[in-house]
């Protein structure tokens, strides 16, 4: 009887071991699992036409985050409230090939942000974000198609620059229209048919000449003056004293004369 229930107890015995070891595993597994997967609410990685996606659309974002996976080769951070984009904000990302920033807040590209895109990125979309003016060493060495479409640009030499240092994707110059400018004749205008008819360098390089004429004439006016003024001065003084000299005695007159003379020697 009670080797039978020895024999009974042992295979029950051996189930259970099994099965807490089965739920250690488990436990360690996803354990280890864990931090790979944890990635900012909102966003997922997927594999799209055999190429690494990472979505964060709509994710509420005000930054880029931090957690992006550095082999991904499409990035989606559209409809978000990112406002600013600071240097080196994809630098651990250099297989990167797609990056679309659409529908954010941005409104300043900092110098270096796309620092390491260079070699792969062929496509950045930036549209209907809030850039005013952005300088063209943000996109330096920058190869990819930029989308800049409706963004209130303010069409200035600044942008002339920028427009002609990047390439524009397919189809969004129209997009690119004067908000604000300089000369009013500009505003609600396509910025490509601007430059078109204007050189807003050569316009802004023309203005400034003429500010510094004005300033050097208004210079030399305030000298001439000041010389004409001396002048006359004098004039005045020397008319004053030799009416003085009339008005001696001729001895005394002399006298007066030989020492103005002597001071003048």
């Amino acid at each position: 009887m009670t080797a039978a229930r020895g024999g009974l107890l042992c295979p029950i015995t051996m189930g259970l071991c099994l099965q807490s070891l089965f739920l250690l595993l488990l436990v360690l597994l996803g354990s280890c699992l864990h931090p790979a997967t944890a990635f900012s609410k909102g966003c997922y990685p997927s594999e799209e036409e055999g190429l690494k996606t990472f979505r964060c659309s709509n994710a509420q974002l005000t930054e880029v985050p931090r957690d992006i996976p550095n082999d991904t080769n499409k990035l989606y951070l559209d409809f978000n409230q990112i406002p600013f984009l600071p240097r080196d904000a994809f630098r651990d990302l250099p297989l990167l090939l797609e990056l679309d920033l659409s529908h954010n807040a941005v409104s300043r590209i900092e110098s270096g942000a796309f620092q390491g895109l260079a070699e792969h990125l062929h496509s950045l979309d930036l549209s209907s974000n809030r850039l005013v003016s952005v300088s063209k060493d943000a996109f330096s060495n920058l190869k990819a198609k930029v989308n800049l479409s409706n963004n209130p640009w303010l069409c200035d030499c600044r942008l002339q620059e920028l427009i002609r240092a990047v390439e524009l994707a397919a189809d969004s110059s129209r997009g690119i229209v004067c908000d604000s400018s300089p000369q009013e004749e500009h505003v609600g205008k396509a910025f490509l048919q601007v430059m078109a008819d204007t050189d807003l360098c050569n316009v802004y390089k023309k203005t400034t000449d003429i500010a510094m004429l004005v300033t050097m004439f208004g210079w030399f006016a305030m000298v001439i003056s000041y010389l004409v003024y001396y002048v006359r001065q004098n004039q005045e003084d020397a008319r004053r004293h030799l009416e003085y000299l009339k008005s001696l005695p001729s001895k005394q007159r002399r006298s007066e004369e030989s020492s103005t003379i002597s001071t003048v020697v």
